[in-house]
């Protein structure tokens, strides 16, 4: 009885691989019938497997081009202006040209010798972001928080309801400039008035993955070819990559949310997207109508930042580093820096210690 038992299993089983086996055919021949008129019928294994292989190759390119690459809203090569205290700037957000492109107030690539810099200033309602790309910036608050920020590290600063604070270029015994970006993030209104804080991240904690032999890329916030960042440091979202290629005709890529503002800076060399050549110092803006950004290297050592940032579906009213939702808002803010209030309370009677300059064996001493 047993036996019969296991026998009707083993022919179901046998009559179910059969089946699936049957619908495996059936489906494959439907798919290879063009092919077949097109080599007069003749086929053979290894063409038969070549084929498999281009359908699934072909569903994967379906599948890419359903994602939607996003398209060019605007691009521009970014102007050199003075800015700060005998300070160097290439500005794009902030600019006549892109005065907001939300949650982004502003991006300034700078250039800076010593003594030159951004002494004591006040911010408010925003958020920054220093990435330092050459030489050092050392940096103070009227908290008493103080260091120095090498090659490759970042500092992430939410001003909330206000702080006061300076950033000096150090003098290299090198006599190598500051080199970096800077960019302004609003606040969401209900932070606007948080205790302000500060994130350094070092550049040895940062994340880099190499998809290819010519390409390399950062991962200083977000996920970049199946590699995360260690933390979120901003209280607004935003996704920040460093992409750095060494080879012309390199295919680059990266996803970004579909309620995210992206935009691309080229800090070195050119880049082609969408068939469109963008030279050094490019600013790049997209449309949100798709979910990636790709392009490709038009020249050799290519270096650019791809920075992605959630849409704040507010009212931005801004005056300088001040920053609200509205004029009586604003007004307030004012009011409260001249009267030394409201956040502001120890912004009369401070004095950076950093603003006269500091050299790069201060520096070091500094940061301990």
């Amino acid at each position: 009885m047993m036996k019969s038992i296991d026998n009707e299993k083993l022919e179901k089983s046998h009559r179910s691989v059969w089946f699936k086996t049957g619908q495996l055919i059936v489906v494959l021949s439907i798919l290879l019938i063009p092919y077949i008129f097109h080599t007069n019928g003749r086929i053979t294994v290894s063409s038969f497997l070549d084929t498999v292989t281009q359908l699934k190759a072909q569903s994967k390119g379906n599948m890419s081009k359903n994602i939607g690459i996003r398209s060019i809203l605007k691009r521009f090569v970014a102007i050199e202006q003075e800015e700060g205290v005998g300070a160097r700037v290439r500005r794009s957000i902030g600019s006549l040209k892109v005065r907001r492109f939300s949650p982004f107030l502003m991006l300034d690539h700078f250039t800076v010798n010593a003594p030159a810099g951004f002494p004591d200033h006040p911010h408010h309602g925003q958020e920054t972001i220093t990435y330092v790309l050459g030489g050092m910036i050392a940096h103070e608050d009227f908290s008493g928080s103080k260091g120095v920020l090498y090659p490759g590290d970042l500092q992430f600063m939410t001003a909330g309801k206000g702080i006061v604070h300076s950033e000096i270029p150090v003098k290299m015994d090198s006599g190598e400039p500051a080199v970096g970006l800077q960019l302004w993030v609003d606040l969401p209104s209900k932070l606007k008035n948080v205790e302000p804080r500060y994130r350094d991240l070092r550049s040895a904690k940062i994340p880099i993955v190499q998809p290819s032999e010519n390409l390399k890329v950062r991962v200083i916030s977000g996920e970049s070819y199946g590699v995360k960042s260690l933390r979120d440091l901003a209280y607004t979202p935003v996704h920040f990559y460093h992409f750095s290629i060494s080879k012309k005709g390199v295919k680059f890529a990266q996803r970004f949310p579909d309620s995210f503002n992206v935009f691309l800076y080229i800090t070195k060399g050119s880049i082609e997207i969408a068939g469109e050549i963008c030279p050094t110092f490019s600013a790049i803006f997209f449309n949100c109508d798709g979910s990636a950004v790709e392009g490709i290297s038009a020249s050799e050592d290519v270096e650019f930042a791809l920075i992605g940032g959630e849409i704040l579906h507010q009212e931005v009213v801004q005056h300088g580093p001040f920053v609200e939702t509205d004029n009586e808002k604003l007004q307030e803010v004012f009011r409260n820096y001249q009267y030394g209030i409201n956040g502001f309370e120890r912004a009369h009677n401070w004095r950076s210690s950093i603003a006269n300059g500091v050299d790069e064996s201060e520096a070091r001493i500094i940061n301990g």
